[in-house]
């Protein structure tokens, strides 16, 4: 089973060890170096908050942009700290679970394409929604790219991304996409605490559903309400509704 996070945009102020080394899916290298001289250049410009859809608020975060290849990093598991990975709990997992979620968890970034939680990477700030100068759009980008190295990769695919991350791959009719409801609508806020709920129940849990239907048994038998939508057409992914929990 694998499972699909966006990142956060809440994120540790810095890393405490040494520098970027290496990181999975190392195929990706090559464009993780484009991506990283594209925002180092669009971080110095003038118009950099609008090029990198930034409030003025978050001008000082252009920084961090600039010393990417030398800022001290930290595993991915402690870098994001939003709603979603608070709700994840990774620090709080046995080392049998936090072994799970190592070869379970795969997080997008517009910066390194995709990341295991194990990876080290110094904070930055830079959306999949983003088009870069000379790159264009992000998702784009990353596409084919991801594809080529996530395609062979077995077992079901839960997806909790958010809209543009969910750009970057798209895994098809063996994917089940998570939406959150309260009262019937869409919600997105409480949709993070929820999917956090959901992918560390799917770790704790110690099962491997390898369909769909499976994957809202096992759900529905640790208490969350969710409806499984019907069979979609190919390479459409399945849709798994989910009252949300706070």
């Amino acid at each position: 089973m694998l499972i699909l996070l966006p990142p956060s945009e809440g994120k540790a102020p810095e890393g405490s060890g040494a520098p970027l080394g290496e990181l999975s899916f190392p195929a990706l290298d090559k464009a993780r170096k484009r991506v990283r001289t594209a925002v180092a250049r669009a971080s110095k410009r003038r118009d950099a908050i609008d090029v990198l859809g930034l409030t003025p608020g978050l001008a000082a975060e252009l920084e961090k942009n600039l010393a990417l290849e030398s800022a001290p990093a930290l595993p991915a598991a402690e870098l994001y700290t939003g709603v979603l990975y608070d709700n994840l709990g990774l620090a709080t997992l046995s080392p049998a679970e936090l072994r799970r979620a190592e070869e379970s968890l795969l997080i997008f970034s517009g910066l390194w394409g995709v990341l295991r939680i194990t990876d080290r990477v110094p904070p930055y700030r830079l959306s999949m929604g983003v088009t870069l100068p000379v790159l264009g759009g992000l998702a784009t980008f990353w596409r084919p790219l991801i594809t080529k190295q996530l395609d062979s990769l077995p077992g079901l695919v839960v997806d909790m991304r958010s809209g543009t991350y969910a750009g970057a791959w798209k895994p098809g009719d063996r994917s089940v996409a998570v939406r959150v409801f309260r009262d019937g609508k869409v919600v997105s806020h409480m949709a993070k605490a929820t999917r956090g709920a959901i992918a560390r129940t799917l770790i704790r849990s110690g099962e491997d559903p390898t369909t769909p239907a499976d994957l809202a048994k096992l759900l529905d038998a640790y208490g969350f309400a969710t409806t499984l939508g019907p069979r979609p057409k190919p390479t459409h992914p399945w849709h798994l509704d989910v009252e949300a929990t706070t």
